[in-house]
């Protein structure tokens, strides 16, 4: 009975530390499509548990109770892994690479102005929170919609176009100022023909 009674003082708790590439504990980072990437960051910001996790000592003490078989598999996995992982991030850069932000002013009324933002969650942006972001810097109304085609879009009342390529420059680094367009979109006049 000895044993199941709590110790005297204070319980401690652990600290976890967490990938600040794919958010999980950096011992199951290997099973996420960034390993290289991972461990980058955890060599950076965590050197001892970088090596306590993939230096080669630690990695050939985890190998070396496996069969020789099992050995050559877990190399050969462990290559395509790697392999599948470089295939998915120069994928991911190649359409980083080709995305374009459109910032559309469209006139509503005679003086009445929405700015729509389209294809911010090809940079991995929230949309949600972009537009909570819009609408607290403008003071106006702000709200993520749905496309026809699929996407989705951010709506902004008024005529915020220049100003909003200027904000997501400064506060999203990750986006390129020469992939935001700028397109003003009117309503067509309707054109009545002269009387006969």
């Amino acid at each position: 009975m000895a044993d199941a009674e709590q110790p005297e003082g204070e319980l401690q708790g652990r600290n976890v530390v967490y990938c600040g590439v794919c958010t999980l504990p950096p011992e199951y980072c290997e099973y996420g499509g960034t390993v290289r990437r991972c461990q980058e960051w955890l060599q950076k910001n965590e050197p001892v548990m970088y090596d306590r996790i993939w230096s080669p000592e630690a990695l050939e003490a985890a190998t070396a109770s496996l069969s020789v078989e099992a050995q050559k598999r877990a190399a050969k996995d462990a290559q395509k892994k790697t392999a599948k992982a470089e295939a998915a991030e120069a994928k991911q850069v190649e359409k980083l690479a080709k995305s374009m932000i459109t910032i559309k002013r469209i006139e509503r009324n005679k003086k009445k102005y929405v700015t729509v933002v389209i294809g911010l969650e090809a940079f991995g942006l929230e949309l949600k929170k972009v537009a909570k972001d819009l609408g607290k810097k403008f003071a106006t109304g702000s709200s993520v919609t749905k496309l026809p085609s699929g996407g989705e879009e951010i709506v902004v009342q008024g005529d915020v176009s220049e100003e909003i390529e200027e904000f997501l420059v400064e506060k999203y680094k990750d986006i390129p100022e020469d992939h935001i367009e700028l397109v003003e979109d009117k309503k067509k006049k309707k054109t009545t023909a002269p009387p006969p």
